[in-house]
């Protein structure tokens, strides 16, 4: 089965509970960015628990490996589930982010390669199929690999055997759900589900990938 994740990229915190609720029976987790954490706050994990849903705190993070770390033992404090974290940044500051993840019940996701049109200008030339690789031998739980892009994800694909890869792009990006369902294992769509005007109407219209 494929997951549904909705990318809740609002600001408005009233906003992000109602469009959470609308959408949970037809989702699978929720994840959220900087957009909604710096208007919201971290505590906006606590609010959304009644809802059941696990929570990824898509902060792309990417420094040293030890500011690494102490952004990942806030993020799963804080009732997240999963954290995404960049890896160029290299081995070491990936571990950093696995590590404090699997010592503390929770996930790590690695961005492999990105969805916008920018990205290919240095997740090309074979950056992204490294970085995967190091993905797998920091024993990351997966990658983001993007929906806009089927066939570059199935080259990651080839190179992660197993493990996850969770693929952002769908809708307002130009991905289509699918096209890349089958070849990934959770797509995340956010603007075409939260800025439409039923949003768990629109989610609803998405599920059929969960089949």
């Amino acid at each position: 089965m494929t997951e549904l994740i909705l990318a809740l990229d609002v600001m408005d915190q009233d906003h992000a509970l109602q469009v959470a609720g609308e959408c949970a029976p037809h989702i699978d987790r929720i994840k959220i960015g900087y957009p909604l954490v710096l208007s919201a706050g971290l505590s906006i994990a606590s609010r959304l628990e009644d809802l059941g849903l696990p929570l990824i705190a898509d902060f792309k993070v990417a420094d040293i490996p030890n500011t690494n770390r102490l952004i990942a033992e806030q993020v799963f404090s804080s009732g997240f589930q999963t954290l995404i974290c960049q890896g160029f940044t290299g081995e070491d500051a990936i571990n950093a982010c696995v590590e404090t993840a699997h010592s503390m019940g929770g996930t790590c996701m690695v961005v492999a390669e990105m969805s916008h049109p920018g990205a290919v200008e240095f997740f090309g030339h074979g950056v992204a199929e490294r970085i995967a690789r190091l993905a797998v031998s920091c024993n990351a739980d997966g990658i983001i690999a993007p929906a806009t892009r089927p066939d570059r994800v199935r080259v990651l694909r080839d190179l992660i055997g197993s493990r996850l890869i969770w693929s952002p792009g769908v809708g307002a990006q130009g991905g289509n759900a699918d096209s890349i369902a089958s070849l990934v294992d959770a797509i995340i769509v956010g603007r075409q589900i939260y800025e439409a005007e039923n949003p768990g109407t629109e989610a609803l219209s998405l599920a059929h990938v969960r089949r």
